[in-house]
């Protein structure tokens, strides 16, 4: 038998070497990144916060609240369950009020936010924020920016004659103690300051608690 020739010696001590390679083989190839390995690509987020405009790089399964608090540095706007089920979230976009936590923030390129920030400043308050200073609207105030925002949209709903589920004539939408309490029923105060968010919400809207 030639030199050169495949002996049993030798295939079994070729195995070895494999047997031995393959764990650090299996670990180099988990951890190189591959061209479909899946990583998502930033993208572009235009949107005009609080009457600036500002362009953002975004994953894009950035939620418009972490946009807010961790990109922008609003943190105004607070977390609290991450579930739309406490409404500490609150932000005002095109308008409406909306649970910032339950949105991607690039669902909503090119549109209008409004944080409690841009409602007011501390020298010149938005009336609600007024309101709430007056009637004692809050205790610890964790959620009282996501309450202001949800207030300020709720009279605007109102206003507008959107009914709620507790509204008996969809024809004259009027305020009542009712109203405001099935509206606001998304914002959770866990300091249950309630009887005085609607006082400074029918302070606002210039009518009397009922």
């Amino acid at each position: 038998m030639s030199s050169d020739s495949l002996t049993r010696r030798g295939l079994l001590q070729g195995s070895a070497v494999i047997a031995a390679a393959a764990p650090a083989l299996s670990a180099a190839s988990a951890t190189a990144p591959s061209p479909n390995s899946g990583v998502k690509a930033m993208m572009p987020v235009e949107l005009t916060v609080n009457g600036r405009e500002v362009h953002l790089q975004l994953d894009p399964r950035t939620s418009l609240l972490d946009a807010l608090r961790e990109h922008l540095h609003l943190t105004g706007t607070k977390k609290g369950c991450d579930h739309g089920q406490c409404g500490a979230c609150t932000v005002i976009v095109e308008g409406r009020r909306i649970n910032s936590c339950l949105t991607l923030a690039v669902m909503h390129d090119g549109e209008t936010v409004t944080t409690i920030e841009g409602l007011g400043t501390p020298e010149a308050l938005h009336p609600m924020q007024k309101a709430f200073i007056v009637h004692d609207g809050y205790q610890c105030g964790y959620c009282t920016p996501g309450q202001i925002c949800s207030a300020v949209s709720v009279l605007e709903e109102i206003a507008a004659g959107i009914p709620s589920h507790v509204t008996q004539d969809l024809d004259d939408v009027a305020l009542s103690d009712a109203e405001l309490r099935e509206r606001m029923s998304g914002n959770i105060c866990r300091c249950a300051a309630y009887p005085n968010i609607i006082a400074a919400m029918r302070d606002v809207a210039g009518e009397k608690t009922a």
